[in-house]
């Protein structure tokens, strides 16, 4: 093997060790969550003990989770769930609390069955969606792009690195209008600059975090900026922004731990697609393979 194969060979180990870091993820301590004949999460064993408090909400077996049938509409789930999380919260059971609601759906397009607590997504494993956007430039050494420094008090990964925009997706607004809502608060991205993002894709993975079992779908955005643009904060989530080659981003991606961990997956697909990790990379089709198709479902397929 030959340096330049050694040296490939070395950057796709770490190209995949950080795709296996979002990807932690063991069936065997999970049950699955079942509602309306459909598996749409999954809580871990530990956690089954503590929603046996809540019969006339959870039907608790050996081997699954079923919301209880008398709750069959929209309405009846949503304030059942509710006033469960309300006391799971007290408890301390819940981290992060944030006052928001999240749609619970097998997919983006599908029906919401009910609304949740965001920070609730992780102890059932529903599936969240989010927006990412990469802010970057053009310059006369290539692309640079700029990164985001999280607040401290953010609730999941404080002081980690970012993109420059990115944010979970709320009940009643679309991916694009969330993605100038996020761009705006964010990084102070002008709409008739924020319009000009495009729609690139999705990413997906599942992996088990400190908050729960992490089940998300990221959507994401390239916006080429102006090289005079400067983003700034104003909802107080970010604390600086830096702008920095895009060599440099994905060094530090693939060599340490200093960005959060989802949004290195985002940095990995960004490179693929603009031809800074190519095809000649040792498993190739893995890796592109790898950042695409996570589902709860195929995980306990024996009960769809």
């Amino acid at each position: 093997m030959n340096k330049k194969t050694k040296a490939l060979a070395l950057i796709s180990e770490k190209i995949k060790q950080r795709i296996a870091d979002c990807n932690q993820f063991n069936a065997g301590h999970y049950r699955p969550f079942i509602i309306t004949g459909k598996v749409l999460g999954a809580v871990n064993t530990n956690n089954c003990s503590t929603l046996k408090s809540f019969p006339d909400v959870f039907i608790i077996t050996s081997n699954s989770v079923t919301m209880h049938p008398d709750l069959n509409d929209y309405a009846s789930r949503t304030s059942a769930l509710a006033d469960v999380l309300e006391q799971l919260n007290t408890n301390g059971f819940i981290n992060g609390w944030r006052d928001e609601l999240y749609p619970v759906t097998a997919t983006f397009t599908s029906e919401s069955i009910m609304a949740m607590e965001r920070a609730a997504f992780p102890m059932f494993g529903f599936c969240g969606f989010g927006v990412h956007l990469n802010g970057f430039v053009k310059t006369p050494d290539g692309y640079s792009m700029w990164v985001a420094k999280r607040s401290m008090n953010k609730p999941t990964g404080p002081g980690k690195l970012d993109q420059m925009v990115a944010g979970g997706q709320p009940i009643g607004l679309s991916l694009y209008d969330n993605m100038i809502k996020e761009s705006m608060e964010e990084a102070s991205v002008p709409e008739h600059l924020a319009v000009r993002a495009k729609s690139v894709g999705a990413l997906s993975y599942i992996g088990e975090r400190p908050d729960g079992l992490r089940h998300d779908v990221l959507y994401i955005y390239d916006l080429l900026l102006p090289n005079d643009f400067i983003p700034a904060n104003s909802d107080g989530e970010v604390e600086e922004f830096y702008l920095w080659p895009i060599h440099q981003v994905l060094d530090i991606v693939l060599n340490s731990q200093r960005f959060k961990f989802n949004t290195s997956l985002v940095i990995i697909d960004f490179c693929i697609r603009h031809g800074l990790i190519y095809s000649d990379l040792p498993d190739y089709n893995e890796i592109i393979n790898s950042l695409h198709g996570a589902s709860i479902a195929t995980q306990f397929s024996s009960f769809t």
